[in-house]
């Protein structure tokens, strides 16, 4: 087995790890690996923007009072005001490297910028280039790591698990010093050994049948971080986007919470507005609030879906602000101009994740984590729209400055990395099994942990999920490791942690909403935690 040095590893190609591995590269040498091509990432399908007090009108106490009022009294109000405070310089330096925020039509170069506004936003505050932000930050920025040479970038890389002292008993306290790696294109089985490892890994919609987000979104670093004995916090706060286009050609297809912001309504069949039943800032009230107001609306009517209504707009006015949604939705028959958008909750974000400080430092040394795969304190219970690049981007920085300016100690480079044993694991000839078992995680998933809970649903997920895990074990240690296993291996970790932190919390905060709990419950424990002995890896010990 080959073992790769380097200074700094960072897993994962979003916008937090290529501009770890960017702000890292002139300090030493950056291995970036990522599951697919580096293109790919939850950040490459974000269309909305990054949220920055930048106007005249704006200030960083509004955007502060905005994310701790969604954030349903969980935020940890001073990482809240770290990151919101740190996020126009930030927003500076993405510009010093070519990205291009919407300026308002026929100004300047420096002119004011074309806001948009979302749900428990108070004021416009949304930078975007066009409904295609995300794309635009990836393209740009893949640019400038590629042409970093300290940065070895690994495609088709996929993380299998950490590996620390603690699971190679060394003696000392326990710390992080790589990882193994399973390349997709050979099969061959690589290690990374680093003097710090930083998780980008991004969330785990997958984990739910339906969802925002794309194939690659496993849950892989939370899962990873999991087995590896550290703390994950608040699992339970999933947030279901409100409006994914439902059409069945249109597989995770969101639409914009900016359609909204540009006003948007949401109704239902019979064309009634109805979010305003539910709150009186009707479709622009904070996620948590319409999600379940459709999910309710949908079953109190039993409609498959509710609709979007943009007519009120001219063609010519939603071509030039939502040009990929305008036509997508066209390619699919619906012409947005005059049709209504049928639309349905689906799972989007995670705002728990492996517990860190605004700097990115978990509870295991050598270990960080930024981005959505990391629980900052930012979004509590809850988060604010087009919060998470803005925290992905502050957080990617503040990890590379603590490490440039306090390195870490090289530990790592004193430590055997054992081959990978493969025992008597033999090629699979069971493949349907992975994709039962895929598909029995993901439906109990979203049966039982959806929007709306209950203990007696959520108990029988955590039995189903836990049998499925057994099962799951005994296929990895029986047959090779393929990227399949590996994937299904996490989604199923990171759903029994989703199914306990709800057990964990019986009151109905913010995303977590439970019939049996439906109020605010005072003197609660503000964060749930799951932390477990360290697993390690599943091959033998050396």
């Amino acid at each position: 087995m080959k073992t790769i040095d380097c200074d700094y590893l960072v897993v994962g190609s979003g916008l937090a790890g290529l501009m770890a591995a960017y702000r890292l590269s002139p300090h030493g040498d950056v291995v970036l690996a990522t599951k697919r091509e580096a293109e790919e990432s939850n950040t490459n399908y974000a269309q909305g923007g990054i949220a920055c007090a930048v106007a005249p009108d704006d200030s960083l106490e509004a955007h502060v009072q905005d994310t701790l009022a969604t954030g349903g009294g969980l935020c940890r109000e001073e990482a809240v005001r770290a990151i919101v405070a740190a996020g126009p310089a930030r927003v500076r330096e993405l510009e010093g490297l070519g990205i291009s925020f919407e300026r308002v039509s026929g100004a300047a170069e420096d002119g004011p910028y074309d806001l948009g506004r979302e749900g428990g936003h108070s004021r416009r505050r949304v930078l975007h280039a066009g409904d295609i932000t995300g794309h635009e930050l990836i393209r740009v920025l893949l640019e400038h790591v590629r042409d970093r040479p300290r940065i070895d970038i690994r495609e088709n890389w996929m993380a299998i698990d950490l590996v620390t002292t603690g699971w190679l008993k060394r003696p000392g306290p326990n710390r992080c010093v790589g990882a193994y790696f399973l390349d997709r294109t050979t099969g061959e089985i690589s290690a990374v050994r680093a003097r710090a490892t930083v998780l980008a890994t991004g969330g785990a919609g997958k984990v739910y049948l339906y969802t925002s987000n794309p194939d690659v979104a496993t849950g892989d670093g939370m899962a990873m971080a999991w087995r590896a004995g550290v703390a994950i916090h608040n699992m339970e706060f999933v947030q279901f986007h409100p409006t994914c286009l439902y059409h069945p050609e249109a597989k995770s297809f969101l639409i914009s919470e900016a359609l909204r912001g540009e006003g948007g309504r949401l109704v239902n069949a019979s064309g009634e507005s109805f979010t305003e039943r539910y709150d009186a800032r009707g479709s622009l009230a904070p996620r948590d609030i319409v999600a379940r107001a459709i999910d309710d609306e949908m079953k109190r009517r039993g409609d498959p879906c509710v609709f979007l209504d943009m007519t009120g707009h001219s063609a010519d006015f939603l071509r030039e602000r939502f040009p990929n949604i305008y036509a997508k939705c066209l390619s699919l028959g619906i012409d947005i101009a005059h049709d209504r958008i049928p639309v349905v909750p689906a799972a989007h974000y995670c705002c728990g994740g492996v517990a860190t400080d605004v700097d990115g430092v978990t509870s295991v040394p050598g270990l960080y984590a930024v981005g959505e795969v990391a629980c900052t304190g930012l979004h509590g219970a809850n988060r604010l729209a087009s919060n998470s690049l803005l925290e992905a981007l502050v957080g990617s920085h503040n990890v590379a400055r603590s490490l440039v300016d306090a390195p870490p100690p090289d530990v790592a480079a004193a430590v055997a990395i054992p081959d990978w044993a493969y025992g008597d694991a033999v090629p699979s000839d069971e493949a349907v099994v992975v994709e039962h078992n895929w598909n029995e995680v993901r439906t109990a998933m979203w049966d039982y942990v959806g929007i709306v809970r209950t203990n007696k649903r959520l108990e029988r997920a955590l039995r189903r999920i836990r049998n499925l895990r057994q099962e799951i074990r005994q296929y990895y240690l029986s047959y090779l490791v393929t990227a399949d296993v590996l994937e299904l291996r996490n989604i199923a970790a990171v759903a029994e942690i989703i199914v306990r932190s709800a057990l964990q919390r019986r009151e109905s905060r913010g995303l977590h909403y439970t019939l049996d709990y439906p109020e605010p419950a005072p003197g609660t424990p503000g964060e749930t935690v799951i932390q477990d002995p360290p697993g390690g890896p599943l091959a033998p010990a050396p």
